[in-house]
């Protein structure tokens, strides 16, 4: 049809845009990379973010990422005295990034304490995440527990002076 001499074409709706996907092929066995950097890269912070398929926490540190272990434990524990430390959820989360949280002179590079959530980090209303625990530093080592809603499939990255955990909404 035509109007005014202008050619009118008949409404076609819009394709809809394509569906994200959340397929994850990640797993829910235990990850590990490298051993410590030398000279040793410190712990500086942690924090977290929400994404549309997963749950992220990034573990930040003063130098090149260092290695690390991330796996699932049934009881979380502090490093260096081995005390159980509750983690609430349905699932614990342990990670040991290989880097210590005290500087050369033993002065503390994170506020953690031993036991407690993580400073300045709080999961309220995420999908996966459910509760965060500091369990110290140790000879090089830090390790944080991170407590989610059940056994999920997680990826850890070194992405430049990062550790990055992701941790699945879903299977």
């Amino acid at each position: 049809a035509t109007v005014l001499g202008l050619l009118v074409l008949p409404a076609v709706p819009a394709a809809a845009a394509p569906e994200a996907t959340c397929a994850v092929a990640w797993g829910s066995q235990a990850k590990s990379a490298g051993p410590s950097t030398s000279p040793f890269s410190e712990l500086v912070n942690v924090r977290t973010g929400r994404h549309a398929c997963f749950d992220r926490m990034v573990v930040d540190l003063d130098g090149p990422a260092s290695g690390y272990i991330v796996r699932y434990v049934n009881v979380y524990r502090a490093d260096g005295s081995g005390q159980a430390i509750p983690l609430p959820g349905g699932a614990k989360i342990e990670i040991i990034v290989r880097a210590p949280a005290i500087d050369m002179n033993g002065d503390p590079t994170y506020p953690g304490v031993v036991g407690q959530r993580l400073p300045g980090v709080t999961v309220a209303g995420y999908d996966t995440f459910r509760s965060t625990r500091y369990g110290g530093a140790f000879e090089g080592q830090t390790s944080l527990g991170l407590g989610v809603r059940a056994r999920l499939p997680f990826r850890v990255m070194k992405i430049g002076n990062r550790v990055v955990i992701d941790v699945a909404h879903h299977w």
